[in-house]
């Protein structure tokens, strides 16, 4: 085996979206629309790309398609960025082939959520982990989520996977309150003698993104569609300019409430607004919206517009900081 097969992959950190998965009228995979999201999400400044996550609606895509479409973003991403795969699955057997994929992929990290079924059992959830481990040389991303898809364990036990399981570097916890949770994890005397653990990334859709950076977090896995602002946001957050993304993210805040209730349908109306797919349409069972939360959409969106980047067959650019920061200084 090559040393670059052997390299170990760089960590991840930032602004890593979960990719949403478009589908035609039909509710056939668009290809071409993934690779148009994984660009525009490059475009903006993403630090990595997740695929496929809850928010690519990953119970309602089969094995087969899982593989098509990532053999379609890493065809895009081309190494331009890291890639964390998404590999959990309702069976270990199921979570171990998608592992075999990322491996394939050379994906800088593969997200495994802990399983609802493990709820309370930390030996178990140890014993789980380890058995991940010894089928793949990825690095592992635990994902903590709350009931009903995850198991919504405390930090305790999440520590004591990191600590007995090395092939963990990674956790996202996205359980409430989230931001108590990192501070608690970080602060335990399993994470501080895990000197194989990288770090924390918080999830729930970026919505308390700054608490959680100020908590230690390495970064957000949002939803994609405002990955601009995002991008943006943690840029000005690390530059020592953390009034400039706190105003970022109260005005993006009441998009993100928005998306907690209408989830996939949101972001890729979202999407399709901004010229990145041309459809919507979504399997996942949830909310859908009605033309009173459509024009509520447009309204929210119009009152960002200043903050977006314009997405076109010329590519889209995130807004550049010292532009946003005028456009703040004139609205005053």
């Amino acid at each position: 085996m090559s040393a670059s097969a052997t390299a170990e992959p760089r960590p991840v950190s930032g602004v890593c979206p979960v990719l949403a998965t478009p589908f035609d009228d039909d509710g056939v995979p668009d290809a071409a629309g993934l690779a148009r999201i994984a660009e525009f999400a490059i475009r903006c400044g993403a630090d990595a790309l997740v695929y496929p996550g809850v928010a690519s609606e990953v119970e309602q895509l089969s094995d087969s398609e899982r593989n098509d479409l990532l053999d379609v973003l890493a065809a895009t991403a081309h190494g331009r960025v890291p890639l964390i795969v998404g590999a959990t699955a309702a069976q270990l057997r199921a979570t171990m082939l998608h592992l075999d994929k990322a491996a394939s992929l050379r994906a800088a990290a593969a997200m495994v959520m802990a399983p609802a079924r493990l709820a309370g059992d930390t030996a178990s959830l140890i014993d789980y982990y380890r058995s991940l481990a010894a089928a793949t040389e990825v690095p592992i991303m635990l994902q903590n989520a709350p009931p009903p898809a995850g198991a919504g364990f405390d930090m305790s036990a999440i520590a004591r996977v990191v600590s007995e399981v090395p092939a963990v570097r990674y956790v996202k916890e996205e359980t409430m309150p989230c931001g108590q949770h990192i501070s608690a994890l970080l602060a335990t005397r399993e994470i501080g003698d895990a000197p194989h653990f990288i770090g924390v990334l918080g999830g729930a859709g970026g919505r308390y993104i700054l608490d959680e950076l100020a908590r230690g977090a390495l970064g957000t896995m949002p939803a994609c569609e405002l990955t601009d602002i995002h991008v943006t946001m943690v840029a000005a957050w690390h530059a020592g300019n953390r009034g400039f993304a706190r105003t970022l993210y109260n005005r993006s805040l009441p998009l993100l409430n928005f998306q907690a209730v209408f989830r996939w349908a949101m972001t890729k109306e979202v999407l399709k607004r901004r010229g990145v797919i041309v459809g919507a349409h979504v399997r996942a069972q949830g909310p859908r919206l009605d033309r009173q939360d459509e024009a509520e959409l447009g309204i929210m969106l119009a009152e960002i517009s200043d903050l977006l980047a314009d997405f076109s067959p010329r590519g889209a650019l995130p807004i550049p900081m010292k532009n946003a920061e005028s456009n703040q200084q004139e609205a005053k």
